[in-house]
């Protein structure tokens, strides 16, 4: 115990960024998303999105857990960031890759590390509404389906998870309710963090 290392712990910050888009699905079916006005969250997350509610059935992503069995939902919100689909894009070859073709819910600008933002990160929005980032996202061949059906190139369904893995985005829960818009800043505020 003696020779072990003190754990370094890196303060908590607060940093800001703009909501650049609002996205929703059609129904409890769609994948995709598009933009919308505004975003009524809910603690259950939106009313008639794929994700909402307080849980949902484990999957491959919860190795631990049987498939199928009933856990809490983490995934009620997915957000993305402009720089880092621009730079999924460019690793595509695309010009330009929209949020609403992977199902992002909330599309930030000035986080490019967004995907990076640690769990316990709360996102506080103009009006009271609240998240909790619960963890990176990860890229997956159904998102890069969307992204070859749109660019009709078949290839992009193998070359999305690739070119995605760790600037996919984050899953977050609503810890507040309330309504947000586009085009307002949002208060990002990182926990302490440290490696154990």
């Amino acid at each position: 115990m003696a020779d072990e290392k003190p754990i370094a712990i890196a303060p908590a910050r607060t940093l800001r960024a703009e909501l650049v888009a609002v996205l929703a699905g059609a129904d409890e079916e769609s994948f995709e998303t598009t933009p919308v006005d505004a975003l009524d969250l809910r603690l259950d997350g939106l009313a008639g999105d794929r994700h909402a509610g307080f849980t949902r059935r484990a999957g491959p992503r919860e190795p631990w857990h049987p498939r199928g069995a009933e856990i809490r939902s983490g995934r009620q919100i997915s957000i993305v960031s402009t720089e880092e689909l621009e730079e999924i894009g460019r690793a595509m070859g695309l010009s330009a890759i929209a949020p609403g073709w992977i199902g992002a819910n909330l599309q930030l600008a000035g986080l490019p590390r967004l995907s990076f933002l640690p769990t316990g990160t709360r996102l506080f929005f103009e009006g009271g509404a609240a998240l909790v980032v619960e963890a990176q996202n990860a890229p997956c061949r159904h998102a890069g389906r969307a992204i070859a059906r749109h660019t009709e190139r078949p290839g992009d369904e193998l070359t999305f998870p690739k070119a995605a893995r760790r600037l996919r985005g984050v899953v977050a829960s609503v810890e507040r309710a309330g309504k947000i818009l586009p085009g307002t800043e949002v208060r990002v505020r990182l926990p302490e963090q440290w490696i154990y």
